[in-house]
């Protein structure tokens, strides 16, 4: 398993790629993550993963960004913005190496604890989220519970 960079090449198939129908509600397209990525480049860190040649799904990280409804700079974070698994793909381990893929990026810019935001809820990724090691931080973005990750 890789990560790559969205390219000419392969943003075709990172458009067409899709979840469950069953999560449209939970997680925005890839074509919306990437607008965010192209309007916030400064955070945003867009990746495809792929599993040999064949692509399974797309990872979004948001990186030393200012936190909260206000933006306050002294409150920089990063984390896993974004993660579509096709939904072909799914429970075969990709959204872990995605996860780990992400928390491995912001060690390696300095970063200590990895940030997660998701949608409460049944049916929803809390469980995925909760085995990989994050922790609710009892805040909230944009209706969503927010989570956190020691990386240390």
């Amino acid at each position: 398993m890789r990560l790559e960079r969205i390219t000419p090449e392969n943003l075709e198939a990172a458009l067409a790629l899709s979840v469950r129908p069953d999560q449209e509600h939970l997680v925005e397209s890839v074509a919306e993550s990437l607008a965010e990525a192209y309007v916030w480049p400064d955070y945003a860190w867009p990746r495809l993963i792929y599993d040999g040649d064949k692509l399974v799904g797309f990872a979004m990280a948001f990186l030393d960004t200012p936190w909260g409804p206000d933006h306050d700079v002294d409150d920089l974070r990063s984390g896993l913005w974004r993660l579509n698994i096709a939904a072909d793909a799914q429970g075969r381990g990709y959204g872990r190496f995605a996860v780990d893929a992400v928390c491995r990026e912001i060690r390696a810019r300095g970063g200590d604890r990895a940030y997660v935001t998701w949608e409460p809820g049944a049916g929803g990724p809390a469980g995925f989220y909760l085995r990989l090691g994050f922790r609710p931080t009892g805040e909230e973005s944009g209706g969503q519970t927010v989570g956190v990750r020691g990386l240390s």
